[in-house]
Protein backbone atom coordinates (compact mmCIF):
# COMPACT_ATOMS: atom_id res chain seq x y z
CA UNK A 1 0.00 0.00 0.00
CA UNK A 2 1.35 3.29 -1.61
CA UNK A 3 0.89 5.86 1.48
CA UNK A 4 1.13 9.79 0.55
CA UNK A 5 2.48 11.87 3.22
CA UNK A 6 2.41 15.70 3.26
CA UNK A 7 6.12 16.99 3.13
CA UNK A 8 5.35 14.68 -0.43
CA UNK A 9 2.47 16.31 -2.00
CA UNK A 10 1.57 14.53 -5.01
CA UNK A 11 2.78 17.42 -7.54
CA UNK A 12 1.30 15.84 -10.75
CA UNK A 13 -2.58 13.28 -10.78
CA UNK A 14 -3.22 11.11 -14.07
CA UNK A 15 -6.57 9.92 -15.26
CA UNK A 16 -6.50 7.32 -18.00
CA UNK A 17 -9.80 6.57 -19.40
CA UNK A 18 -10.81 3.84 -21.81
CA UNK A 19 -11.61 5.81 -24.30
CA UNK A 20 -10.32 5.14 -28.02
CA UNK A 21 -10.15 6.69 -31.62
CA UNK A 22 -8.01 7.29 -34.62
CA UNK A 23 -7.69 4.60 -37.24
CA UNK A 24 -4.71 1.86 -37.07
CA UNK A 25 -3.71 2.97 -41.44
CA UNK A 26 -2.14 5.88 -39.86
CA UNK A 27 0.09 3.53 -36.44
CA UNK A 28 3.36 3.28 -35.94
CA UNK A 29 5.43 0.79 -35.13
CA UNK A 30 8.07 1.10 -32.26
CA UNK A 31 9.89 -0.13 -29.31
CA UNK A 32 9.17 1.63 -25.82
CA UNK A 33 13.17 3.23 -26.30
CA UNK A 34 12.16 4.14 -29.41
CA UNK A 35 8.67 6.27 -28.22
CA UNK A 36 10.89 7.40 -25.06
CA UNK A 37 13.28 9.06 -27.56
CA UNK A 38 10.12 10.75 -29.75
CA UNK A 39 9.41 12.19 -26.25
CA UNK A 40 12.49 13.86 -24.93
CA UNK A 41 13.07 14.93 -28.54
CA UNK A 42 9.31 16.94 -28.25
CA UNK A 43 8.37 15.02 -31.46
CA UNK A 44 5.29 13.49 -30.32
CA UNK A 45 4.51 16.60 -27.73
CA UNK A 46 5.47 18.67 -25.01
CA UNK A 47 6.54 17.33 -21.93
CA UNK A 48 4.47 17.26 -18.78
CA UNK A 49 4.36 21.28 -17.13
CA UNK A 50 4.01 22.11 -13.86
CA UNK A 51 2.29 25.43 -12.23
CA UNK A 52 2.80 27.47 -9.29
CA UNK A 53 -0.43 27.43 -6.93
CA UNK A 54 -2.89 26.67 -9.50
CA UNK A 55 -5.92 25.71 -6.74
CA UNK A 56 -6.41 29.38 -6.92
CA UNK A 57 -7.56 30.00 -10.37
CA UNK A 58 -9.23 26.18 -11.07
CA UNK A 59 -12.98 25.57 -11.13
CA UNK A 60 -14.20 22.51 -10.78
CA UNK A 61 -16.41 22.34 -14.04
CA UNK A 62 -17.06 19.47 -16.78
CA UNK A 63 -17.88 15.97 -16.92
CA UNK A 64 -17.26 13.35 -15.22
CA UNK A 65 -13.76 12.91 -16.37
CA UNK A 66 -12.19 15.71 -15.96
CA UNK A 67 -14.07 17.00 -12.64
CA UNK A 68 -11.89 14.29 -9.95
CA UNK A 69 -8.47 15.92 -11.43
CA UNK A 70 -9.80 19.60 -11.33
CA UNK A 71 -10.87 18.54 -7.45
CA UNK A 72 -7.49 17.71 -6.79
CA UNK A 73 -5.96 20.31 -8.52
CA UNK A 74 -8.16 22.79 -6.34
CA UNK A 75 -7.90 21.34 -3.52
CA UNK A 76 -3.96 21.31 -3.26
CA UNK A 77 -2.94 17.36 -4.09
CA UNK A 78 -1.39 18.01 -7.56
CA UNK A 79 0.00 21.48 -9.36
CA UNK A 80 -0.88 20.06 -12.86
CA UNK A 81 -2.88 17.13 -14.01
CA UNK A 82 -3.74 15.10 -17.36
CA UNK A 83 -6.15 13.00 -18.88
CA UNK A 84 -4.86 10.11 -21.12
CA UNK A 85 -6.60 8.33 -23.67
CA UNK A 86 -5.61 5.93 -26.64
CA UNK A 87 -5.66 6.48 -30.44
CA UNK A 88 -5.70 3.39 -32.68
CA UNK A 89 -3.01 5.19 -34.14
CA UNK A 90 -0.98 8.26 -35.85
CA UNK A 91 0.28 11.17 -33.47
CA UNK A 92 -0.72 11.70 -30.22
CA UNK A 93 -3.15 14.56 -29.59
CA UNK A 94 -2.82 16.77 -26.75
CA UNK A 95 -5.25 19.82 -25.97
CA UNK A 96 -6.40 21.60 -22.99
CA UNK A 97 -9.53 20.97 -21.53
CA UNK A 98 -12.40 23.24 -20.35
CA UNK A 99 -9.80 26.20 -20.78
CA UNK A 100 -8.05 25.13 -17.68
CA UNK A 101 -4.09 25.50 -18.43
CA UNK A 102 -3.43 22.89 -15.55
CA UNK A 103 -5.35 20.30 -17.05
CA UNK A 104 -4.04 18.83 -20.45
CA UNK A 105 -5.38 15.62 -22.40
CA UNK A 106 -3.37 13.47 -24.14
CA UNK A 107 -4.07 10.57 -26.51
CA UNK A 108 -1.51 7.28 -26.88
CA UNK A 109 -0.82 4.84 -29.30
CA UNK A 110 -2.39 1.53 -28.34
CA UNK A 111 -0.41 -1.51 -29.26
CA UNK A 112 -3.70 -3.29 -30.11
CA UNK A 113 -7.52 -3.38 -29.76
CA UNK A 114 -7.48 -5.89 -26.84
CA UNK A 115 -8.52 -4.52 -23.46
CA UNK A 116 -6.81 -4.02 -20.47
CA UNK A 117 -4.93 -1.70 -23.09
CA UNK A 118 -1.32 -2.19 -23.79
CA UNK A 119 0.92 1.23 -25.08
CA UNK A 120 4.38 1.26 -26.19
CA UNK A 121 3.76 4.93 -26.51
CA UNK A 122 2.49 5.53 -22.96
CA UNK A 123 5.36 3.21 -21.67
CA UNK A 124 7.76 5.74 -23.22
CA UNK A 125 6.56 8.69 -22.19
CA UNK A 126 6.70 7.22 -18.30
CA UNK A 127 9.92 6.31 -19.42
CA UNK A 128 10.85 9.83 -20.72
CA UNK A 129 9.28 11.72 -17.57
CA UNK A 130 8.64 9.74 -14.59
CA UNK A 131 5.23 8.31 -13.28
CA UNK A 132 2.58 10.55 -12.08
CA UNK A 133 2.38 10.85 -8.12
CA UNK A 134 -1.59 9.63 -8.44
CA UNK A 135 -2.36 7.42 -11.52
CA UNK A 136 -6.38 7.19 -11.86
CA UNK A 137 -7.40 3.92 -14.08
CA UNK A 138 -11.13 4.27 -15.26
CA UNK A 139 -12.85 1.39 -17.09
CA UNK A 140 -11.30 -1.67 -19.33
CA UNK A 141 -7.92 -0.57 -17.90
CA UNK A 142 -4.68 -0.54 -19.24
CA UNK A 143 -1.81 -3.54 -19.26
CA UNK A 144 0.12 -4.73 -15.71
CA UNK A 145 2.96 -3.18 -17.29
CA UNK A 146 1.93 0.14 -17.48
CA UNK A 147 0.76 -0.47 -13.36
CA UNK A 148 4.56 -1.99 -12.62
CA UNK A 149 6.20 1.24 -14.48
CA UNK A 150 4.31 3.67 -12.05
CA UNK A 151 4.57 0.83 -8.78
CA UNK A 152 5.60 4.26 -6.77
CA UNK A 153 2.10 5.84 -7.76
CA UNK A 154 -0.76 5.87 -5.46
CA UNK A 155 -3.09 3.88 -7.86
CA UNK A 156 -6.64 4.53 -8.19
CA UNK A 157 -9.36 2.09 -9.97
CA UNK A 158 -13.05 2.96 -10.64
CA UNK A 159 -14.81 0.45 -13.29
CA UNK A 160 -17.45 3.50 -14.51
CA UNK A 161 -19.92 0.61 -15.50
CA UNK A 162 -21.72 -2.46 -13.55
CA UNK A 163 -19.30 -4.87 -13.09
CA UNK A 164 -17.26 -3.93 -10.21
CA UNK A 165 -13.94 -5.19 -12.19
CA UNK A 166 -13.36 -4.65 -15.58
CA UNK A 167 -9.69 -5.98 -15.41
CA UNK A 168 -8.17 -9.08 -15.05
CA UNK A 169 -6.38 -10.07 -11.54
CA UNK A 170 -3.12 -9.05 -12.72
CA UNK A 171 -3.80 -5.86 -13.07
CA UNK A 172 -6.23 -4.97 -10.50
CA UNK A 173 -3.76 -6.19 -8.10
CA UNK A 174 -1.81 -3.51 -8.46
CA UNK A 175 -4.05 -1.01 -7.33
CA UNK A 176 -4.16 0.81 -4.08
CA UNK A 177 -7.61 1.77 -4.02
CA UNK A 178 -10.62 0.78 -6.08
CA UNK A 179 -13.70 3.22 -5.47
CA UNK A 180 -17.05 1.27 -6.25
CA UNK A 181 -20.31 2.52 -6.68
CA UNK A 182 -22.31 0.09 -4.32
CA UNK A 183 -22.08 -1.92 -1.43
CA UNK A 184 -22.05 -5.50 -3.48
CA UNK A 185 -19.12 -4.19 -6.02
CA UNK A 186 -17.02 -4.00 -2.73
CA UNK A 187 -17.83 -7.42 -1.47
CA UNK A 188 -17.25 -8.36 -5.00
CA UNK A 189 -13.83 -6.44 -5.18
CA UNK A 190 -13.14 -8.36 -1.52
CA UNK A 191 -13.67 -11.32 -2.81
CA UNK A 192 -11.15 -11.10 -5.17
CA UNK A 193 -8.25 -9.41 -3.07
CA UNK A 194 -9.06 -9.98 0.04
CA UNK A 195 -6.84 -6.77 1.54
CA UNK A 196 -7.92 -4.25 -1.01
CA UNK A 197 -8.92 -0.64 0.57
CA UNK A 198 -12.74 -0.36 -0.85
CA UNK A 199 -14.97 2.75 -0.83
CA UNK A 200 -18.36 3.25 -2.28
CA UNK A 201 -17.77 6.49 -4.07
CA UNK A 202 -18.37 6.30 -7.55
CA UNK A 203 -16.69 9.44 -9.79
CA UNK A 204 -19.33 9.98 -11.99
CA UNK A 205 -22.35 11.07 -9.43
CA UNK A 206 -19.63 12.21 -6.52
CA UNK A 207 -17.13 15.17 -7.19
CA UNK A 208 -20.09 16.42 -8.57
CA UNK A 209 -20.07 20.31 -10.13
CA UNK A 210 -22.63 22.88 -8.83
CA UNK A 211 -21.11 25.39 -11.18
CA UNK A 212 -21.06 23.00 -14.48
CA UNK A 213 -24.95 21.96 -13.58
CA UNK A 214 -27.54 24.49 -11.37
CA UNK A 215 -30.82 26.42 -11.48
CA UNK A 216 -31.67 28.83 -14.28
CA UNK A 217 -35.37 29.48 -13.36
CA UNK A 218 -36.54 29.10 -17.35
CA UNK A 219 -39.40 27.93 -18.07
CA UNK A 220 -40.63 24.46 -17.84
CA UNK A 221 -42.01 22.62 -21.07
CA UNK A 222 -40.87 19.43 -20.59
CA UNK A 223 -42.41 16.77 -18.49
CA UNK A 224 -39.54 14.05 -18.15
CA UNK A 225 -35.90 14.71 -19.45
CA UNK A 226 -34.10 11.27 -20.15
CA UNK A 227 -29.87 12.70 -20.84
CA UNK A 228 -28.72 8.96 -21.86
CA UNK A 229 -26.63 7.33 -24.47
CA UNK A 230 -28.42 5.67 -27.45
CA UNK A 231 -27.62 1.90 -26.41
CA UNK A 232 -29.83 -0.67 -25.11
CA UNK A 233 -28.36 -0.72 -21.08
CA UNK A 234 -29.38 2.58 -20.86
CA UNK A 235 -33.44 1.18 -21.33
CA UNK A 236 -35.41 4.03 -23.21
CA UNK A 237 -38.08 1.12 -23.55
CA UNK A 238 -38.94 1.48 -20.26
CA UNK A 239 -39.32 4.89 -20.32
CA UNK A 240 -41.53 4.58 -23.29
CA UNK A 241 -43.67 1.61 -21.81
CA UNK A 242 -44.11 4.07 -18.82
CA UNK A 243 -45.51 7.35 -21.14
CA UNK A 244 -47.51 4.88 -22.96
CA UNK A 245 -50.09 4.36 -19.85
CA UNK A 246 -49.58 7.84 -19.04
CA UNK A 247 -51.59 10.96 -21.01
CA UNK A 248 -50.41 11.79 -23.99
CA UNK A 249 -50.06 15.58 -23.13
CA UNK A 250 -47.14 14.71 -21.42
CA UNK A 251 -43.88 15.99 -23.19
CA UNK A 252 -40.46 14.29 -23.37
CA UNK A 253 -36.78 15.11 -24.09
CA UNK A 254 -34.48 12.16 -24.74
CA UNK A 255 -30.34 13.89 -24.93
CA UNK A 256 -28.58 11.63 -26.47
CA UNK A 257 -24.50 12.30 -26.83
CA UNK A 258 -23.48 9.13 -28.28
CA UNK A 259 -24.70 5.38 -29.06
CA UNK A 260 -26.46 3.81 -32.72
CA UNK A 261 -29.93 3.04 -31.42
CA UNK A 262 -30.71 6.47 -32.40
CA UNK A 263 -33.37 5.63 -35.44
CA UNK A 264 -34.96 2.53 -33.48
CA UNK A 265 -35.63 5.11 -30.33
CA UNK A 266 -37.46 7.39 -33.13
CA UNK A 267 -39.63 4.21 -33.98
CA UNK A 268 -40.30 3.17 -30.65
CA UNK A 269 -41.54 6.13 -29.48
CA UNK A 270 -43.50 7.22 -32.93
CA UNK A 271 -45.00 3.75 -32.39
CA UNK A 272 -46.32 4.18 -29.13
CA UNK A 273 -47.61 7.56 -30.67
CA UNK A 274 -45.60 9.27 -27.75
CA UNK A 275 -44.12 13.09 -27.91
CA UNK A 276 -40.94 12.71 -27.50
CA UNK A 277 -38.08 15.08 -29.07
CA UNK A 278 -34.44 14.05 -29.51
CA UNK A 279 -31.18 15.24 -29.18
CA UNK A 280 -28.85 13.16 -31.87
CA UNK A 281 -25.70 12.38 -31.02
CA UNK A 282 -22.79 13.95 -30.41
CA UNK A 283 -25.04 15.41 -28.34
CA UNK A 284 -24.61 19.18 -26.74
CA UNK A 285 -22.34 20.69 -24.51
CA UNK A 286 -23.08 20.83 -20.73
CA UNK A 287 -23.77 24.07 -20.54
CA UNK A 288 -27.03 23.39 -22.92
CA UNK A 289 -27.25 20.16 -21.47
CA UNK A 290 -27.70 22.38 -18.29
CA UNK A 291 -30.29 24.55 -19.93
CA UNK A 292 -31.99 22.14 -21.33
CA UNK A 293 -32.01 20.01 -17.64
CA UNK A 294 -33.19 23.46 -16.43
CA UNK A 295 -36.61 23.49 -18.82
CA UNK A 296 -37.61 19.61 -17.56
CA UNK A 297 -39.26 18.82 -13.93
CA UNK A 298 -38.20 15.60 -13.72
CA UNK A 299 -35.22 13.45 -14.90
CA UNK A 300 -35.14 9.61 -14.94
CA UNK A 301 -32.35 7.24 -15.17
CA UNK A 302 -34.08 3.82 -16.86
CA UNK A 303 -31.14 1.42 -16.57
CA UNK A 304 -30.38 -1.37 -14.71
CA UNK A 305 -27.00 -3.02 -15.66
CA UNK A 306 -25.27 0.98 -15.31
CA UNK A 307 -23.02 2.07 -12.77
CA UNK A 308 -23.52 4.70 -10.93
CA UNK A 309 -24.82 7.62 -13.77
CA UNK A 310 -23.02 10.98 -13.09
CA UNK A 311 -26.61 12.28 -14.50
CA UNK A 312 -28.03 11.42 -10.99
CA UNK A 313 -26.24 14.20 -9.33
CA UNK A 314 -25.80 16.56 -12.36
CA UNK A 315 -30.08 16.54 -12.59
CA UNK A 316 -30.21 17.36 -9.11
CA UNK A 317 -28.10 20.19 -8.99
CA UNK A 318 -30.11 21.70 -11.70
CA UNK A 319 -32.48 21.35 -9.30
CA UNK A 320 -34.83 18.82 -11.10
CA UNK A 321 -35.88 15.42 -8.63
CA UNK A 322 -34.70 12.33 -10.69
CA UNK A 323 -36.69 8.83 -10.89
CA UNK A 324 -34.67 5.84 -10.69
CA UNK A 325 -35.19 2.46 -12.12
CA UNK A 326 -35.24 0.37 -8.53
CA UNK A 327 -33.40 -2.49 -9.99
CA UNK A 328 -30.38 -0.51 -11.17
CA UNK A 329 -26.96 -2.04 -10.22
CA UNK A 330 -25.19 1.09 -8.43
CA UNK A 331 -26.42 4.80 -7.30
CA UNK A 332 -29.19 4.30 -5.59
CA UNK A 333 -28.37 5.70 -2.60
CA UNK A 334 -28.34 8.81 -4.74
CA UNK A 335 -32.00 8.57 -4.62
CA UNK A 336 -33.63 10.22 -1.07
CA UNK A 337 -37.25 11.18 -0.50
CA UNK A 338 -35.75 14.65 -0.71
CA UNK A 339 -33.96 14.17 -3.91
CA UNK A 340 -36.53 11.64 -6.05
CA UNK A 341 -37.80 8.15 -5.99
CA UNK A 342 -37.19 4.64 -7.54
CA UNK A 343 -39.83 2.38 -9.20
CA UNK A 344 -39.88 -0.97 -11.28
CA UNK A 345 -39.63 -1.22 -14.73
CA UNK A 346 -43.54 -2.25 -14.24
CA UNK A 347 -44.64 0.71 -12.16
CA UNK A 348 -41.83 3.17 -13.61
CA UNK A 349 -46.09 5.34 -14.97
CA UNK A 350 -46.83 5.28 -11.44
CA UNK A 351 -43.10 7.14 -10.19
CA UNK A 352 -43.78 9.40 -13.02
CA UNK A 353 -47.41 10.38 -12.29
CA UNK A 354 -46.12 10.46 -8.17
CA UNK A 355 -43.42 13.00 -8.61
CA UNK A 356 -45.15 15.44 -11.19
CA UNK A 357 -47.92 15.31 -8.69
CA UNK A 358 -45.89 16.20 -5.62
CA UNK A 359 -42.99 18.40 -7.06
CA UNK A 360 -42.70 20.74 -4.22
CA UNK A 361 -41.57 18.23 -1.66
CA UNK A 362 -38.32 17.78 -3.34
CA UNK A 363 -35.17 19.79 -2.44
CA UNK A 364 -32.65 17.63 -4.68
CA UNK A 365 -29.70 20.29 -5.26
CA UNK A 366 -29.21 21.09 -1.60
CA UNK A 367 -29.42 17.26 -0.90
CA UNK A 368 -26.05 17.03 -3.42
CA UNK A 369 -24.63 20.42 -2.19
CA UNK A 370 -24.71 18.85 1.27
CA UNK A 371 -22.91 15.74 0.69
CA UNK A 372 -21.80 14.84 -2.94
CA UNK A 373 -20.06 17.76 -4.03
CA UNK A 374 -16.03 18.00 -4.69
CA UNK A 375 -15.40 19.07 -1.88
CA UNK A 376 -17.04 16.23 0.25
CA UNK A 377 -15.58 14.05 -1.90
CA UNK A 378 -12.24 15.06 -2.19
CA UNK A 379 -11.68 15.54 1.98
CA UNK A 380 -13.24 11.40 1.94
CA UNK A 381 -10.36 10.94 -0.80
CA UNK A 382 -7.51 12.53 1.08
CA UNK A 383 -8.29 10.16 4.16
CA UNK A 384 -8.54 6.96 2.02
CA UNK A 385 -5.18 7.92 0.69
CA UNK A 386 -3.81 8.03 4.05
CA UNK A 387 -2.40 11.64 3.70
CA UNK A 388 -0.81 12.15 6.81
CA UNK A 389 1.90 14.41 8.59
CA UNK A 390 5.46 12.77 8.91
CA UNK A 391 6.10 11.88 12.84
Amino acid sequence: MVTLQATKIPRRIVVISDFQDGDWRDAQSGTITWFRQQWLSGNRGPVPEMAVNPKQNVEVAGGYIERLPLAALKGGLADSAEIWTHRRGGLPQMHRTNGCPFLTRRSFQMNGPEAPFASNDMLGHIEAFGPPSILCIWGLGVSEDVLLACRDSFKIYNSIDAPALRVPSNVSRHFDLILTGAAWQSETVRARHADMRTAVMPIGPEFASEVTFRPLGLEKIYDVIYVAAAQAYKRHDILFNALSQLPRSLRTLCVCGYGDLMEALRRHAGALGLDVDFIDPPGVPFAEVNRLMNQARIGVVCGVDDGAPAILTEYMLAGIPVLANSELSCGLQYITPKTGRSASAGEFHEGIRDMLGRLQGFDPRQVVLDNWTWPHSLRTLKSLMEITSPD
